[in-house]
C-alpha cells in the first residue's frame, strides 16, 4: 500500500449483560491504540465473517465467554488517523457465566453498573451509549 492509501475497518462489540452488570475490558498499557482504556469486548470481522459470528469469535477470544448475540444496538464510524477509518457495529450480547478469562490484549475486567461504567468509559463511547439507548435497557442496573 502506498503512503496515500486509506483503509476502513470494520469492528463488532458486544455490551454484555449478565445479572444486570455491564462487562467492560481494560487495554494493556502496551497497547498501541488506546492504552489503558476501558472498552467493550469485541475486535475486527475476518473476511467471509457474518458480523455476529465475528462478535461471538471475538468475545471467546478475548474474555474466555460464550455470548448469546442479540440485537444491534448502534453503529459509528470515525477516523482513528488521518488514513484509517473505523466502523464499530456493536450488539447486545448477554453471558450465562460470569467467570472471566482475558486474553494478553486486556489487562483487568470489570462487572460494572451503569455508575462504574460512566466513570470508566470514554466520553465518546458514554455519548454513543445515550444516544443509542443502552442505558435504558431494562435489564442493566
Amino acid at each position: 500500500m502506498g503512503k496515500n492509501s486509506r483503509i476502513i475497518i470494520v469492528a463488532v462489540k458486544g455490551v454484555i449483560l449478565h445479572q444486570g452488570r455491564i462487562l467492560l475490558v481494560q487495554r494493556t498499557s502496551a497497547d498501541a491504540v488506546g492504552a489503558g482504556t476501558w472498552e467493550c469486548a469485541g475486535g475486527k470481522i475476518e473476511f467471509g465473517e457474518s458480523l455476529e459470528d465475528a462478535l461471538a469469535r471475538e468475545i471467546k477470544e478475548e474474555t474466555g465467554l460464550t455470548v448469546a448475540v442479540g440485537e444491534l444496538l448502534y453503529a459509528t464510524s470515525f477516523l482513528t488517523d488521518p488514513s484509517r477509518q473505523l466502523v464499530l457495529i456493536t450488539y447486545l450480547c448477554r453471558s450465562v457465566r460470569e467467570e472471566v478469562r482475558l486474553s494478553e490484549e486486556h489487562s483487568q475486567y470489570k462487572w460494572c453498573t451503569r455508575r462504574e461504567a460512566e466513570r470508566l468509559l470514554s466520553s465518546g463511547i458514554l455519548e454513543d451509549f445515550t444516544r443509542s439507548g443502552v442505558w435504558k435497557l431494562a435489564e442493566l442496573q
